[in-house]
């Protein structure tokens, strides 16, 4: 292999890519684009849910339940309406997530000791919100239903209380369970498929439309050395993008990095050459700049997107679904991202996510480069 060679070809496709206008946008803007995008416009959190309440009582003991549901960080009690329809127009439009009725003896069965029901009416079309909701108010009324009998035993001089178990949690790595945290690190994979994939798919398929490929097969320049010098500046690109995307994480978004940045960096350069790999490979068999970046999209990034665990838990997708995770490669890239940033997992330990990444970046380098020969047709 001719180093000179190799530079050649790498400075020719930097050449192309700085006169190609929508090939710059992609690799300076779209990352930082879909960073912001994902840190602000995907939100997990479910707090300061809208409720609406119809409090049929009017009690002193109504009022203290409401109360509970206000100083709930997940419940927002926007307005208190004084009709059954109200509530329900309040779901119908939208502008309540939950009514919670109260019944019109809620204070004369406490009295009395006798069991009370409150209604909750959850808007069921995200079923996902409506269960954390349930989960939610159920803890709340709860939590009132307890103090209501430990003040009904200390009122009658019971000295000997019945032990209350209770669940004292503390969360690690993600304190605050934001869901920026772990959003944000894998907005990286996606960042690597796209300027990995899709924009080295084109690379060799941009040669054959322009009818440039002939002029490559006429030099001296060998098939590894072309290969290696078109995806040598996608790849400093790529790494370039994860130090930005890494940057911005941390120092906009606040996301916690406890693990070594050299680490991130290695794991990332490995993975970029899985996507690069497979992008070239793309490139070679489909000879068509449209043909190769839709099929680029389908393989990498929509795989990236879905079935990685960047958004979707993978122990909650089918059996099926689970298996086929495993030949993802961004499965174990995004794995790898949530342990540096969160958990700071020191290198040695990454490696149930490392072997397969190293597995597809050697098969699909070998697979790239068997394919493509310096022939036409």
């Amino acid at each position: 292999m001719s180093f000179t060679r190799f530079l050649a070809v790498a400075r020719k496709e930097v050449l192309h890519i700085l006169r190609d206008s929508r090939g710059l946008i992609i690799v300076l803007i779209m990352p930082v684009v879909m960073v912001l995008l994902f840190g602000y416009g995907v939100n997990l959190d479910f707090k300061g849910l809208p409720v609406y309440v119809y409090d049929r009582d009017g009690s002193q003991q109504s009022q203290d339940l409401l109360k509970r549901f206000q100083a709930s960080e997940y419940f927002d009690v926007v307005r208190v309406v004084n009709n059954y329809p109200s509530l329900a127009r309040s779901l119908d439009d939208g502008s309540a997530k939950m009514g919670i009725v109260i019944p019109w003896d809620f204070s004369q069965r406490l009295s009395d000791r006798r069991p009370v029901r409150i209604q909750a009416l959850v808007d069921g079309t995200d079923d996902n919100t409506a269960n954390v909701l349930i989960g939610y108010a159920e803890v709340v009324v709860q939590g009132y239903s307890s103090d209501l009998q430990l003040d009904w035993l200390r009122n009658r001089g019971q000295l000997f209380q019945p032990a209350l178990v209770s669940v004292d949690n503390r969360t690690w790595y993600n304190e605050d369970l934001e869901s920026s945290a772990f959003i944000v690190p894998g907005v990286l994979a996606l960042v690597m498929s796209v300027i990995g994939a899709f924009l080295t798919s084109l690379t060799v398929a941009r040669e054959w439309e322009r009818g440039t490929m002939e002029q490559l097969i006429s030099t001296p320049v060998t098939p590894v050395e072309i290969m290696l010098g078109k995806l040598a500046p996608y790849f400093a690109i790529g790494v370039f993008d994860v130090i930005v995307c890494a940057l911005i994480a941390i120092y906009w978004f606040r996301v916690p990095f406890r693990g070594s940045f050299s680490a991130l960096l290695f794991t990332s350069a490995i993975f970029l050459v899985v996507v690069l790999s497979l992008g070239f490979f793309i490139s070679v068999i489909a000879k068509s700049q449209l043909a190769a970046s839709q099929v680029s999209l389908i393989i990498t990034f929509l795989p990236a997107f879905l079935l990685s665990g960047f958004l979707f838990p993978i122990e909650q997708m089918p059996g099926v679904l689970q298996w086929i995770t495993r030949i993802i490669p961004a499965r174990y890239y995004v794995s790898v991202l949530k342990k540096i940033f969160l958990k700071g997992t020191p290198t040695a330990l990454l490696y149930t996510d490392l072997v397969p990444l190293v597995l597809f970046a050697v098969v699909l380098a070998l697979l790239a480069t068997a394919s493509f020969h310096k022939r036409l047709g």
